[in-house]
């Protein structure tokens, strides 16, 4: 019985080293961020595309106010419910004291200058594809808008989601900088993909996900249940979208479909975020999407 006892505290040690060996937040190397010196004017264009102030803008913001990050919008899911933070330059309540090197490893680790885990609510899955120029190019646009004193409000998600060393497990099996789509793409399809998986984290929405969250990532793109609760989100490989490249860009334009509908919902916003890139942005997505596989869902 001591032997069997002694043993089961063995493994039970090996079991938890294991653990906390894969678990340990990952950080961004300082080193890839020396040199880099962001340019605020393409740090827009890549601040509209990744959609920041979608979900970091006050609840309800319009104008002006979409550039104040206060955060505070409440974003429902099965897991429970997060509360974007504030995300502004101010120095006690935003962001306003990161270095580059810690703005990097958020956006592209999930992991906060305190060394723990983000929630994938952030989506740090798509982040992690971009270009550390443009991860400092985001970051000198950021740090020219307004601060907000607005604190924080804590996510409302009970145990035991709400332990952030597990995230690490969830990062283990899910996480990935690998494409979606891997094909011998063109060069302008190869721009839509970086827009569309990387900054735009289209899959985020429109990929069908696991009973843990992950992405399914052989259904890409195939429309998936509301993370709310409420509808589904829809089908966008040809399988359902057998729009032209031409009706596509206009609709990421002018938020009309070739039927005339308009845009609704948070993909409202989404539109106004694409409307402000270069038309060559918009065509290059709408190359992508003509590539990505047809999934029936």
């Amino acid at each position: 019985m001591r032997r069997f006892f002694a043993s089961a505290i063995v493994f039970a040690a090996l079991g938890g080293g294991v653990f906390w060996s894969i678990t340990a937040p990952e950080t961004l190397d300082p080193a890839q961020t020396l040199g880099l010196v962001g340019d605020p004017v393409h740090g827009g264009q890549v601040f509209w595309a990744a959609g920041c102030a979608s979900c970091h803008m006050a609840d309800s913001a319009k104008g002006d106010g979409e550039l104040v990050l206060s955060g505070g919008q409440r974003f429902a899911s099965p897991f429970g419910t997060f509360l974007a933070p504030n995300i502004s330059p101010d120095p006690d309540h935003g962001i306003g004291g990161w270095s580059l090197a810690d703005f990097a490893t958020a956006v592209t680790k999930g992991v906060s200058p305190e060394g723990r885990h983000y929630f994938p609510a952030f989506p740090y899955n798509a982040y992690n594809k971009m270009q550390l120029q443009d991860v400092a190019d985001l970051k000198a646009f950021m740090d020219t808008l307004p601060p907000s004193p607005s604190a924080s409000l804590p996510h409302e998600v009970a145990f035991p989601f709400n332990i952030r060393r597990s995230l690490g497990g969830w990062k283990f099996l899910f996480e990935t900088d690998d494409w979606a789509i891997t094909a011998d793409l063109t060069d302008q399809e190869a721009r839509g993909r970086y827009l569309a998986e990387a900054l735009a984290h289209c899959g985020e929405c429109h990929t069908p996900r696991n009973v843990l969250g992950g992405l399914q990532r052989e259904a890409w793109l195939s429309g998936g249940a509301d993370p709310s609760g409420k509808g589904r989100i829809p089908n966008i490989t040809p399988a359902a979208l057998d729009w032209s490249q031409e009706d596509i860009a206009a609709y990421l334009t002018t938020g009309f479909t070739p039927d005339y509908d308009s845009v609704g919902g948070h993909m409202a916003h989404v539109v106004e975020n694409m409307a402000r890139l270069p038309q060559s942005d918009r065509m290059a997505i709408a190359a992508y999407l003509k590539r990505v596989p047809a999934v029936q869902n």
